[in-house]
């Protein structure tokens, strides 16, 4: 603020000083400074005026030129620089006008803030003595911007004369009676206004100068937008954008600065308008501009530009139209009691049981939300009437939970309320439901911190995830939630397409490698030894990557395939495709890290796996804090073997041995699985079981 002081407030203050010494009225001399400032910038907005006809001159090659080059926007750019160096054509034009009234304001504001220093020119001592008597006679705060308009009237004010004059002893070689004089002969009045007021604190009528001040912002805007040559070819946008701004800072500097602000304000916004018809008289753009040229431009760009919208519009409309249509008809329908919602097609199998032992049970209708317009669930809908399914992309999901109306929403995804899908603001008492998504995993671990805390009821796989939820209850000092035991039924399908596939007999052992996806995983930390290992031609190896760590690392994929690219089919496969789960059934053997996959082929197939000890999945920092084995580590050990990285060297001999020894651990995996999950055989049943009585109970409420 200093520099500013020194640039630009000083010899403004020296313009408006000599103003007021010949006008003797603080408000006339704001006036006639203002028409100064535009007399002495008169060139630089001649200049802005000749510029912006010449931008507007030459838009119809500018236009010709998008026209030319339409979708290639570097060469676009390359031609319109040619063009503007060409024309000497500078775009930084049209925001000088823009910087100059900033700055402006920024010096004038200061200057009518301090007419002791720049109408009268005293001396800082004095200044601040006077300002000091001025405090401890009203009790007035000294940091406030208008602290020297105050001692102006505080001057004013034939009580405090004395007090004033007191401070002659302070400063011996002042003529304190001439300058308390000049001080009180300072006329701060013009149209019945005193220029020291600030509307905001003194209110009343004085209200009428932000109206005023916001009412010629508003017509400055208006005449620009209609006779400014270049503002008038501005998109709407551009021109209300603009008005808006000018109006909304006309009525902040008419409410919360001193009167004489906005006298300014108001004066120059009247002189701009005056100035912008005279110089349109004086250099008239009809004379320089070809319109006809112009909008025979516009029409063969809008052509290309109306063209592209179309396109665009065909390849996207049909979801968005879709997703329009379905939102609304999701909240068209009344007494939705029930709602499942799906991130994707993938998620289906999760709730498919469920779903269908409801459809056997009920008459209930499932309105069914999914973020995937391909997702399964529109053909299921098709034969099964009692599913509404509605496509919602992600962004209007948001919007959707916040106004859901449901009596009960049943998802898979956790973070409830930590994230963008939050709990409805419009209805309060819905129950939401968490299903998870594996039948192994820890809550403490491979969650995120407060991942169920905003849910109201969990399905549970097990007795593990009663203890851990409960646990994680305690430590965070969580109200209770209502906890089923559920088990998991998209197992159960897996073990009954298990048993029902065919057989084929297999000249080789097959062994499928299925890592997860998280950092440190068998992909990014031990898989070329390991088919170094295992490609000797004894085993066909089936490497199934995490359908994540394919979309996140294409090329290490691909790269690791050239590798090994010089072994038959026989021997080694990557399976990209995930469509179907034929791999898993036909294995002999898994090698997994800390994937879900593993326990769904250990449980399924009653075969065992080889658990490699990678680094963990732990996406709670403070899991340390539920003092629980987890279920990993209790079970590991029981249904295959665990492998420590640093003995990937004998992983031929643990496969051979687990391979050939395979039988014995058929009990045992039967054994872990029925009492690490809970309704084995039936558990679809019971999750339908709660859910129906939880709606009854609602409607008798």
């Amino acid at each position: 603020m200093s520099f500013l002081n020194q640039i630009f407030s000083t010899p403004l203050g020296y313009v408006i000083s000599l103003c007021y010494q010949i006008f003797n009225n603080y408000g006339i001399a704001i006036i006639v400074f203002t028409f100064l400032i535009k007399i002495i910038l008169l060139p630089i907005s001649i200049w802005i005026h000749k510029n912006s006809i010449k931008m507007v001159k030459i838009q119809p090659e500018i236009n010709l030129i998008k026209a030319k080059f339409f979708g290639d926007n570097d060469k676009i750019a390359y031609e319109q620089s040619n063009l503007y160096k060409r024309e000497k054509y500078n775009p930084l034009a049209s925001i000088l006008p823009l910087f100059i009234q900033i700055i402006l304001l920024i010096a004038v504001i200061h200057v009518i803030y301090h007419p002791l220093n720049y109408l009268l020119h005293l001396e800082s001592p004095l200044i601040n003595g006077l300002i000091n008597q001025t405090v401890d006679l009203t009790n007035i705060d000294p940091n406030i911007s208008s602290i020297q308009l105050t001692v102006v009237e505080a001057v004013k004010n034939s009580a405090f004369y004395d007090a004033f004059f007191s401070l002659e002893t302070q400063f011996a070689n002042i003529d304190m009676d001439q300058t308390l004089n000049n001080i009180n002969s300072i006329k701060l009045n013009i149209f019945g206004l005193n220029l020291s007021w600030i509307p905001i604190t003194k209110k009343g009528f004085l209200f009428i100068v932000p109206i005023i001040a916001g009412f010629f912002a508003w017509f400055l805007s208006y005449v620009q937008n209609k006779v400014n040559v270049l503002q008038s070819e501005q998109g709407k946008l551009n021109k209300y954008s603009t008005m808006f701004l000018s109006v909304g800072l006309s009525l902040y500097l008419g409410l919360f600065v001193p009167v004489g602000v906005a006298l300014y304000w108001i004066t120059s916004n009247i002189f701009a308008i005056l100035q912008l018809l005279i110089l349109n008289k004086l250099i008239n753009p009809n004379k320089f501009v070809d319109y006809k040229a112009l909008e025979a431009s516009k029409i063969k760009l809008g052509e290309l530009q109306k063209l592209q919208r179309t396109k665009k519009r065909f390849k996207s409309d049909p979801n968005k139209k879709r997703e329009k249509s379905d939102y609304k008809r999701f909240f068209s329908i009344a007494n939705k009691h029930l709602v499942f919602y799906s991130e994707g097609n993938g998620y289906y199998k999760y709730f498919k049981n469920l779903i269908e032992e409801l459809l056997y049970r009920s008459n209930v209708v499932i309105h069914y939300v999914t973020n995937d317009p391909n997702d399964q669930i529109f053909e299921i809908a098709l034969r099964k009437p009692q599913i509404k399914p509605y496509f919602i992309g992600m962004k209007r999901l948001i919007t959707l939970m916040m106004r859901m109306d449901a009596d009960v929403l049943v998802m898979t995804t956790p973070d409830l309320e930590n994230f963008h899908i939050k709990r409805s603001y419009v209805k309060k008492d819905i129950e939401y439901i968490y299903i998870p998504h594996s039948p192994g995993g820890s809550y403490s671990k491979t969650l995120r911190k407060g991942a169920l805390d905003h849910f109201d009821t969990i399905f549970l796989t097990g007795p593990q995830a009663k203890r851990e939820i409960r646990e994680l209850e305690k430590v965070y000092e969580l109200p209770q939630k209502k906890l089923v035991e559920f088990g998991f039924p998209l197992l159960e399908d897996m073990v009954k397409n298990y048993e029902t596939s065919e057989r084929k007999i297999n000249k080789k052992n097959i062994i499928l490698i299925a890592p997860s996806w998280h950092d440190g995983n068998i992909m990014e930390s031990c898989i070329e030894p390991i088919l170094e290992k295992l490609t000797t031609g004894e085993y066909k190896i089936i490497v199934r990557p995490h359908p994540q760590y394919i979309r996140s690392n294409e090329e290490k994929v691909k790269e690791l395939q050239n590798k090994f690219s010089f072994l038959s089919k026989d021997t080694l496969v990557f399976e990209t495709d995930f469509s179907s789960s034929s791999s898993i059934y036909e294995s002999d053997i898994i090698i997994t890290d800390w994937s879900g996959i593993g326990y769904e082929f250990c449980y399924s197939t009653l075969r065992p796996g080889v658990f490699i000890n990678t680094k963990r999945k732990i996406m709670n920092p403070e899991y340390y804090k539920v003092d629980l084995e987890s279920l990993e580590d209790r079970i590991r050990n029981r249904i295959g073997i665990e492998l420590e990285l640093d003995d990937i060297g004998s992983i031929e001999k643990q496969v051979r041995d687990l391979i050939q020894n395979a039988s014995k651990f058929q009990d045992i995996i039967k054994d872990v699985r029925n009492n690490e999950l809970f309704y084995f055989g039936y558990s679809a049943q019971k999750g339908a079981e709660y859910l129906i009585n939880s709606l009854i109970s609602r409607s008798k409420n």
